[in-house]
């Protein structure tokens, strides 16, 4: 892979990471809730759920996703779901942000490990935005001749590490707005907020249409 195709890509994932989605939100909330350090274990989780996504991309379900309209519809819906049940579950959550508690998100235990990189890597897999995203641009960096294999590992990397640098952006960011959220009623502000976001997410997910030829 050239250099200069390889940079080219690396502008492109961090357009694509750093403009707001359901995994940003997620980072946000859970920074907000548990902290910068454990909000990352769902970044971790989504970036294994990108991994995955990539190989399944690679070994052409996302041509599946766009020609068939059953599928699309079904990964479509367990998406737009999730999101909306999250959603949900912050909107109704009524801890304050700032408390030992944790919040929102299913109130999360700190300390659960597997159940922050779970919510991370359920919101990768079921976005289908995700699989034809790799299948249309990883196509367009890739070089002719060269091992495949290779370069799809390097390029779904340097995504994830793009996708991990703007969590970590967010959830930092996120910890310094705290102490403005610390009264009661702003963070009952946030949850609402934050839910309703989770909620649109998911109903706007229902909008999205696969491309058919």
């Amino acid at each position: 892979m050239h250099l200069s195709n390889w940079l080219l890509f690396c502008s492109v994932a961090l357009l694509v990471t750093f403009s707001p989605g359901p995994a940003v939100l997620l980072a946000i909330s859970n920074a907000i809730a548990v902290g910068p350090r454990r909000a990352m274990i769902s970044s971790m989780g989504n970036g294994f759920g990108l991994f995955i996504i990539s190989g399944v991309a690679m070994a052409g379900m996302g041509v599946v996703l766009a020609t068939s309209a059953t599928a699309f519809m079904l990964l479509k819906l367990a998406g737009a779901l999730y999101l909306v049940y999250l959603g949900i579950k912050q909107w109704r959550s009524k801890t304050s942000i700032v408390a030992d508690a944790p919040v929102a998100l299913g109130a999360a235990n700190p300390n659960s490990f597997w159940k922050l990189f779970r919510q991370g890597l359920t919101v990768a897999l079921t976005n289908p935005k995700a699989i034809l995203f790799f299948s249309a641009l990883f196509p367009q960096f890739i070089t002719p001749g060269e091992p495949v294999a290779i370069q799809f590992t390097v390029l779904t990397t340097s995504f994830v590490a793009c996708a991990m640098l703007a969590h970590l952006f967010y959830a930092n960011l996120a910890r310094l707005l705290k102490t403005q959220l610390a009264t009661p009623g702003r963070a009952k502000l946030f949850n609402r907020i934050s839910g309703g976001a989770f909620v649109l997410l998911g109903l706007s997910l229902l909008r999205l249409r696969a491309k058919t030829a």
